[in-house]
């Protein structure tokens, strides 16, 4: 039986200079390293609006004044926690866990699509889609992801529309529009480029 060829025994060495060039992919390995900080920054805002929430459900006054400023909530003063601003804070706390999640396709994305493979096809925490991952494949993923965050804003902002002008809500439905019209380009090319390939190859 003939012995399996050892891919670095057979793959040609590099030459000086695109070895060079190969190996600047890991200058990107600070950029992952300081998304992961970012993330802890989001995990860190996330457990204090939450503290803060269960604080002013239990009458801390400290602790609702907080939550209105962080919300931009003119309405509520001096009536307690009401289900606007419970509502606002929650749609506040699923914003940062949208984000979070965007980060982490970003960093584990990213990472095994320019930098490095992880790989991590035996481990039984693998992601789904990174077993396909590709950059085409997260562009995609990217662009649904910020139509979701685009939608949470937009909810929070028509929740909270008497403290904002028309011409607020006009744009950020516009932007919110423009994000979900380029998400569908790049969906409906990400579909057109594989027939254009096996069109090519007939």
């Amino acid at each position: 039986m003939a012995a399996t060829p050892n891919f670095q025994e057979t793959s040609p060495a590099l030459r000086p200079l695109p070895k060079l060039i190969f190996a600047s992919r890991w200058l990107q390995l600070p950029l992952y390293l300081g998304l992961i900080v970012a993330q802890g920054v989001y995990v860190w805002r996330f457990l204090l609006e939450l503290l803060h929430l269960v604080e002013a459900a239990f009458g801390s006054d400290a602790a609702l004044a907080s939550l209105i400023k962080s919300i931009g909530y003119t309405g509520g003063e001096g009536t307690g926690l009401n289900e606007t601003i419970i509502m606002l804070v929650v749609l506040g706390l699923i914003d940062v866990v949208m984000i979070s999640n965007l980060l982490i396709m970003v960093i584990v994305g990213g990472y095994e699509t320019f930098v490095s493979r992880m790989r991590l096809e035996s481990h039984p925490d693998q992601p789904e889609w990174l077993s396909h991952v590709n950059a085409s494949v997260l562009k995609v993923k990217l662009a649904t992801a910020i139509i979701g965050i685009s939608s949470i804003h937009l909810l929070k902002t028509f929740i909270n529309a008497e403290n904002y002008s028309e011409k607020v809500l006009l744009w950020q439905t516009l932007i919110h529009l423009t994000f979900l019209a380029s998400a569908l380009a790049i969906a409906g090319a990400d579909r057109l480029m594989p027939h254009t390939k096996r069109q090519l190859d007939h």
